[in-house]
């Protein structure tokens, strides 16, 4: 028997043409891109994308159905290009997660291919339209004649389309931005993280209150020597309470009392303070080879200087703890006077007229007598259409396990 290959480009085509087709666009996306001195696509917004989004979707199905028996478009809705186009897009995803995104010299390779920017570049936009197209034109075998037993085909493969394009067009639509704001005071001016130059929301933002929370200080052994703080491995983090034992070279600590809100009082013996004034005090005794003595030691802030215990040419310290929990007490409200009121907290966003605003930063020099807190903003009008995108796989999923349990019950 004799087995004849099947030649290069021989019709049908398979995965070796789709493979070559898919390197050569990848490719061109390239040498385009180095053309125009690196510089990518600029994505329209809207109403532009929208208009231009439904266009390709009209473009893609009208084709799909119109010329479904021709060979080239069997070919470009068939799975080895579609299995070929997601490989490409992986591959330069996985370039965009390891080179870093940011701006580059104009003369450097990364920036003359847009490597540095691979996500608004050539190759991924001229790889991803491929992938619309075929995702596309598959989609559309399926929806003319409708019937029962594709409804999961199209859910999975409408939701990949919509939650994919979405996802890439409305990328132009995004707003990021930071809006510091001073207690008492309102701002509607935020800014980006590459500019400073600012931005006007359409609304304001006043800020009532700035509060943080913060963990037990800690207890260090300071060497103004070598400019180090020395650290016992096996107790890296000592918080302060009363009771807290630490041992350093030697040096035995013991914490008699511990005040977290105090002020120095007379003769050096600190008192209890209010929680907007105070600061944490700590009675420690200290053991060493030759002595033993007690003093008083204290975090300071930024108006009182800190206690430290000085020892055998170290310094006892004690250093705040990291912060816990912060949060802003803030009023928002746009130009039409809709105004909310709202807590914000670390990953707990409010949700205003299309906006979300999160808990992002403080003045860290001052800790948690901070009088300005960090607002972050983001406005994604397209974020429900990835949402929706995202359902519909979703319930293909389900509907696929449900049909599988079924047929195995059969």
């Amino acid at each position: 028997m004799v087995v004849v290959r099947r030649r290069l480009f021989q019709a049908p085509w398979e995965f070796r043409e789709s493979a070559l087709f898919t390197a050569c666009t990848v490719t061109t996306g390239f040498i385009i891109q180095f053309a125009s001195s690196g510089n990518g696509i600029a994505m329209p917004q809207l109403p532009f994308n929208a208009i231009a989004l439904l266009l390709l979707a009209v473009i893609v199905l009208s084709t799909g159905l119109a010329f479904r028996n021709t060979p080239a478009v069997k070919w470009l809705g068939g799975i080895p290009l579609g299995l070929c186009l997601i490989l490409a897009i992986a591959v330069l995803s996985l370039i965009g997660g390891v080179i870093p995104q940011q701006t580059a010299a104009k003369s450097s390779l990364p920036a003359s291919l847009g490597l540095n920017q691979i996500f608004s570049s050539w190759p991924f936009a001229v790889t991803v339209l491929l992938f619309l197209a075929n995702l596309g034109i598959s989609l559309s075998w399926k929806l003319i004649p409708l019937k029962l037993q594709n409804i999961q085909f199209i859910l999975f493969h409408a939701g990949f389309w919509i939650a994919l394009s979405c996802a890439i067009v409305g990328s132009s639509d995004l707003q990021r931005l930071v809006v510091p704001i001073n207690v008492g005071k309102a701002n509607n001016l935020g800014y980006t993280m590459e500019s400073d130059t600012p931005q006007q929301l359409p609304f304001s933002i006043f800020l009532h209150d700035f509060s943080l929370e913060e963990y037990p200080p800690q207890l260090l052994l300071y060497d103004p020597h070598n400019d180090k703080l020395l650290m016992n491995k096996s107790q890296a983090i000592l918080e302060v309470r009363k009771g807290t034992t630490a041992t350093w070279q030697g040096i035995e600590v013991l914490v008699l009392d511990y005040l977290p809100y105090a002020l120095p009082g007379k003769e050096g013996v600190p008192q209890p303070a209010e929680r907007a004034t105070g600061i944490p005090f700590a009675k420690v005794r200290i053991k060493t080879a030759s002595a033993m003595r007690e003093a008083w030691i204290s975090t300071g802030s930024p108006l009182l200087k800190p206690d430290a215990a000085q020892l055998d040419g170290f310094y006892l310290i004690m250093v705040p703890g990291s912060p816990k929990s912060f949060r802003s007490a803030v009023t928002v409200q746009d130009e039409k006077g809709h105004e909310t009121m709202a807590n914000l907290e670390v990953n707990h966003p409010v949700n205003f007229m299309g906006w979300k605003l999160y808990q992002m930063g403080y003045d860290e020099k001052a800790g948690r007598w901070s009088k300005l807190s960090l607002i972050e903003v983001i406005h994604d009008p397209w974020l429900p259409g990835v949402y929706l995108g995202f359902f519909m796989i979703m319930a293909a999923n389900i509907l696929f396990f449900w049909n599988g349990i079924k047929r195995k019950e059969v």
